[in-house]
């Protein structure tokens, strides 16, 4: 879909009001310098005459380029907001799967880069259809003034055309290639931002990744970039040379153009003032054919993935269970360049029942997570509900039935989709995980975020908790807890979740809480090795805050 197409009707007419103005500056202009040369060809006596006119045309070339400018800008920041909204939904509706294989990168490069482009791209269209129609006019003139010599210009600059065009196509490769390099170029910000304490300790390393990371993606944009727009400026600097031949061949070789002098002087201003519109247009070439890249690269995102269909209408059933059947999952794995394969499986999650998934490092225990969630479609195998399989077509309603807290979790800083009376309960349960002396929630805001990782992730289940959804997967979540409130979650906000009827998925690593289950599920490279009832909790002692 072209971008024009994919504009609402609305700001379509607006580029067509906008088209047309530009359209009609660019014939003012024209006339403009028309009238100028009649006044110096008849050596002033028609100036009387002509200067109303004159006048007209310059209120003309005034009125229409502001109209045509400030419309643009307004086309130009509509689509700018529009295309940024429009890549937001089609990340956030594409599979989860899809999602993690776009990355942060390209989806920052996306709105911070291609869609400024575009904006740019459109906010130029007025320069370039106004001195289009200025070059257009004045070459009409040039015909109606000598049909010969216009020829051999038409020729002349037919050629510089051609060649231009041979240079443009060159560049836009190089531009195409520092698209890609911007897109690697977000991820080594990230990264200095993510990795700044890990650089901070340790300097040769600091020195390495500003040397060979950073600096190498900075000078492959750089160089890409570079390459791309001196091939156009090049070509704009031969297009002019090849205008003071066609004036030099005009003014010094009149036996080849025989021509009177009246005439050769209106070709000489005609040529003259075209050089400005005509360096502008090719000036603002370059910024349209970014613009291009740009929205082809935006085109291409999620080009490939069939949004999700949105979840419907909450079943009226109550939840008594969800399960995998048979349900298996494949990615792969660059750490070790070999794919990991989970299942398949047999589990399920039962309402007011507490189960402790357990395992090593990299076993599949957050993988097996998401695919109970609904995140990853199993490869294989079926996601059931209340017994009955889940449509695959319509994960979003399976995944309505799940809040979670990943151990890479994101804690936004306003309460999403929630009734405003859930900030009182939101206080009261900050008070219950004693969070009270540090944040609230006013106005639907977490009055802070300058929090522990811990506290952070105490808010996080309060938010999942304000959700009231059946299910509930806790990855590691206990994991950044101090020893007092470590004891708390197991020991009486678990029970708590179980008395609402709540099916609750545990990630973890403290075997010494493993009795307070009523299933511990123990997983080993991606298969189910034993689910039981766990054996007795271990006494622990009343520990104290840190």
């Amino acid at each position: 879909m072209t971008l024009f197409a994919s504009l609402p009707r609305t700001l379509r007419l607006t580029i067509v009001l906008a088209a047309a103005a530009s359209l009609a500056a660019g014939l003012c202009a024209v006339g403009m310098v028309a009238l100028i040369n009649r006044v110096l060809a008849s050596q002033g006596a028609e100036a009387p005459r002509l200067a109303l006119p004159f006048a007209a045309l310059a209120i003309a070339v005034l009125a229409c380029r502001t109209l045509a400018s400030t419309l643009f800008v307004r086309v130009s920041q509509s689509a700018l907001a529009r295309i940024r909204a429009q890549i937001c939904e089609r990340f956030i509706g594409a599979p989860y799967p899809h999602i993690e294989q776009t990355g942060n990168a390209r989806v920052q490069a996306a709105l911070a880069d291609d869609s400024t482009h575009v904006a740019n791209g459109l906010s130029v269209i007025p320069v370039v259809l106004t001195n289009a129609m200025v070059v257009l006019g004045c070459l009409g003139y040039l015909a109606w003034l000598s049909l010969p010599t216009f020829a051999i210009a038409c020729a002349i600059l037919g050629v510089g055309s051609w060649i231009y065009h041979l240079n443009h196509r060159r560049a836009l490769v190089h531009l195409k290639q520092a698209g890609v390099a911007q897109d690697a170029l977000h991820g080594q910000f990230k990264a200095l931002v993510a990795g700044a304490r890990e650089l901070k300790l340790n300097h040769d390393k600091q020195r390495s990744f500003l040397r060979d990371s950073l600096g190498t993606t900075l000078e492959a944009v750089r160089a890409a970039r570079t390459r791309g727009l001196s091939i156009f400026f090049v070509a704009l600097g031969f297009g002019s040379f090849l205008f003071f031949a066609v004036i030099g061949g005009v003014l010094f070789a009149p036996r080849a153009t025989p021509l009177d002098p009246a005439v050769m002087t209106g070709f000489t201003i005609m040529f003259l003032y075209i050089m400005s519109p005509l360096e502008s247009l090719l000036n603002a070439l370059p910024a349209l054919s970014m613009g291009r890249v740009a929205y082809a690269r935006i085109e291409a995102l999620g080009a490939d993935a069939d949004p999700e269909v949105p979840p419907g209408a909450p079943p009226a059933a109550p939840f008594s269970s969800v399960a995998l059947d048979g349900a298996s999952h494949r990615y792969f794995h660059e750490g070790e360049n070999s794919f990991f394969a989970l299942g398949p499986v047999d589990l399920v999650l039962r309402a007011g029942e507490i189960v402790f998934l357990v395992g090593g490092n990299g076993s599949g225990k957050t993988t097996l997570a998401k695919l109970v969630a609904g995140l990853y479609p199993p490869l294989s195998g079926r996601l059931l509900h209340n017994g009955k399989a889940a449509d695959p077509a319509r994960l979003a309603d399976y995944r309505a039935l799940f809040s979670a807290v990943f151990s890479d979790f994101h804690l936004f800083d306003t309460l999403l989709a929630h009734d405003p009376q859930d900030e009182a309960l939101a206080n009261r349960l900050i008070e219950r995980f004693q969070l009270g002396h540090k944040v609230g929630v006013r106005a639907g805001r977490f009055t802070t975020q300058a929090l522990s990782q811990g506290q952070r992730k105490r808010l996080a289940l309060i938010v999942a908790c304000l959700e009231r959804r059946p299910v509930l997967i806790l990855d590691e979540w206990a994991a950044d807890q101090d020893p007092l409130f470590k004891d708390i979650f197991y020991r009486e906000v678990l029970p708590e979740l179980r008395a609402q009827g709540k099916a609750v998925l545990v990630i973890s690593h403290d075997d010494r809480y493993f009795g307070l289950a009523d299933r511990v599920v123990r997983i080993e490279n991606g298969q189910l090795a034993g689910d039981a009832a766990p054996p007795a909790a271990t006494p622990v002692p009343e520990a104290s805050a840190a």
